[in-house]
């Protein structure tokens, strides 16, 4: 069987412009590359109103458990001003050691790592006991509506079964072996309004004026002191991150103003018993000004926590043993599409440094890619003894 060649593949991905989520004819070049490891393949595209259609890929090589699911995504994000990159952010090119392309990091080497892992183990090991499969996505830094999470419902149609799953997401802030996901916080984003009255600056008692209103209600959001952290999880926190009052004049006091705010939750909560504590917030507020308002709340996941299993402290030797490295078992950091894979399959979450990804000039150390390759190769070899 041919190997494949981690960089070369990683190059090809990072030639689509799959800025999310676009799927630029990515998926059905990596559908081909695995049909020639053996693998039967399916690409799902799945579609829901006032989103985009998406393509998602699950490639499947063996029929019997247990199941080591690799995922991944395969849309990035925008480049931003080309003109600021030192090369054609979709024209890849090795500089002094480093793979430089939009998705070099975030994470498209990591597949290619993933795939060249597997031609190495098939190479060796033409019979195994056991399936390796494939999640990848084209929705990860987008709405994340028509991805994985519609993926893993397929799945559990189709009583399809995986035993764990590793995704290759940039989890080291700064040197390869640093730090292995077993976890993530929730996420909740709230978009306050508040309706007020209307009037002349110059005659306050006849208005309402709702900027006073909010500041009082973000003032006492921010005052919230949900949790002082967990044995796993850093403190729950809450940023504001927008404000807005649309008023053209300014002898005016305006009829509404808007927030938006977002909560990074540990697992002490849920996005139901927050959404409850900040509603009586609002709901005592608005009453004392004798206002009204509204809120809409978006939950992108809900806080997870994956007990470590043997798998967990397998890979986690793996790691150490091939960068001298032991990572720390972490659940810092944003949201994953683990948080919908967690529903079907225990996990966790390791691939390259983060330190790049979606800056100008993304990166990738070559040797970084080699010892990523070398890892998941091993971990597949000791997944399947």
């Amino acid at each position: 069987m041919q190997k494949i060649n981690e960089l070369q593949l990683a190059k090809e991905l990072i030639r689509f412009p799959t800025v999310s989520p676009l799927d630029a004819g990515v998926m059905k070049f990596l559908e081909k590359k695995l049909k020639k490891l053996g693998f039967k393949t399916k690409i799902l595209e799945f579609k829901e109103k006032g989103f985009k259609p998406v393509k998602n890929l699950y490639a499947r090589l063996g029929t019997k458990g247990p199941n080591l699911c690799y995922a991944g995504h395969l849309d990035v994000v925008p480049p931003g001003n080309i003109k600021d990159w030192t090369i054609n952010p979709f024209g890849p090119s090795v500089k002094k050691g480093h793979l430089i392309g939009r998705g070099a990091n975030d994470m498209k080497s990591s597949i290619a790592a993933f795939v060249s892992a597997v031609s190495i183990f098939l190479s060796q090991n033409k019979k195994f006991n056991g399936s390796i499969s494939l999640l990848i996505t084209g929705d990860e830094e987008g709405d994340a509506v028509n991805g994985t999470k519609k993926v893993v419902e397929y799945l559990k149609k189709k009583k399809e079964k995986i035993n764990f799953c590793l995704v290759g997401e940039p989890t080291n802030p700064n040197r390869l072996g640093e730090m292995i996901k077993i976890g993530r916080r929730g996420s909740l984003t709230g978009k306050l309004n508040i309706f007020g009255l209307q009037g002349h600056v110059a005659y306050p008692h006849r208005a309402n004026n709702p900027s006073t209103i909010i500041i009082e209600i973000l003032k006492e959001l921010k005052d919230i002191k949900f949790d002082k952290g967990t044995k796993d999880f850093q403190p729950t926190n809450l940023e504001v991150t927008k404000i807005n009052i649309n008023n053209t004049a300014d002898n005016i006091i305006p009829a509404t103003a808007e927030a938006t705010f977002n909560i990074r939750f540990n697992n002490r909560h849920s996005s139901n018993s927050i959404k409850k504590k900040l509603n009586k917030i609002f709901v005592k507020i608005n009453k004392k000004y004798k206002s009204k308002f509204k809120i809409d709340y978006r939950v992108s996941g809900e806080a997870f926590l994956t007990k470590p299993n043997k798998t967990t402290y397998m890979i986690q030797n793996i790691i150490k043993k091939i960068t001298k490295i032991k990572p720390k078992l972490s659940t810092s950091g944003g949201t994953s599409d683990l948080r919908f894979i967690k529903t079907i399959s225990p996990g966790l979450e390791f691939g390259l440094v983060g330190k790049t990804m979606h800056k100008v000039d993304e990166s990738v150390s070559l040797s970084d890619l080699k010892k990523l390759t070398l890892i998941y190769s091993n971990i597949l070899k000791n997944y399947f003894k």
